[in-house]
């Protein structure tokens, strides 16, 4: 039994290009963003994967990169799931800003706080503690036993709600899950054993012939 998840951050945004705090807010792909995704799709479907079921956030950049991801493996037909417990942490107040103005506002510590810490959120907005609240629950409950049953999984989403699942896969602390960063349009390719734990892990490595 397989027992494959792939977890793939949506490609580069426009709200990434612009280095604004995204979290709900739903800004589009930039050009680079749909190579990265398209890129993905086919280093997935060079490598012989397949996917029977996908899931994505409510939130249009995960959504079309899971689309992209697809199209480019011929899989466009799939079953795909969309649901706002895989969305990106909310970041309140900060949505919208520019990191930059919001480090001159604040000071490069708290704002490293808020973006980097597990339980500390930002005013009006949600902690990655938070996130893996609503984040592993609907893993567990929804994404998991289809993965148990042997069904080849992908989870197109955003950088933190991964963070959230990956921090749990990979067994990380609340300390060391501050120093990991998911790049955007990388898939990271899992088996799962029979008691649900890592198996093995591969992340996909850009094209060194820069094809994106």
């Amino acid at each position: 039994m397989e027992r494959l998840l792939v977890l793939a951050r949506h490609g580069q945004s426009e709200w990434n290009l612009k280095k604004l705090f995204t979290g709900w807010r739903d800004p589009q792909l930039t050009d680079l963003g749909v190579e990265e995704a398209r890129t993905a799709g086919r280093w997935l479907k060079s490598q012989g994967y397949g996917f029977d079921v996908a899931f994505t956030s409510n939130l249009q950049r995960a959504q079309r990169t899971c689309s992209l991801i697809l199209d480019e493996m011929g899989q466009s037909d799939i079953e795909t799931i969309r649901n706002e417990a895989l969305n990106e942490r909310d970041y309140g107040d900060l949505s919208g800003l520019n990191k930059d103005d919001a480090r001159e506002r604040w000071g490069d510590a708290q704002v490293h706080q808020w973006r980097r810490s597990y339980d500390v959120p930002p005013p009006g907005g949600e902690s990655l503690k938070d996130t893996a609240a609503r984040v592993l629950p609907y893993y567990i409950q929804t994404i998991l036993p289809r993965v148990m049953a042997g069904e080849r999984v992908l989870v197109a989403a955003h950088g933190n709600s991964l963070r959230a699942l990956v921090m749990v896969l990979d067994g990380l602390t609340t300390k060391t899950i501050a120093s990991l960063e998911i790049a955007t349009g990388i898939p990271l390719v899992y088996t799962l054993k029979a008691d649900t734990t890592v198996d093995s892990k591969v992340v996909l490595e850009r094209d060194i012939d820069n094809q994106m």
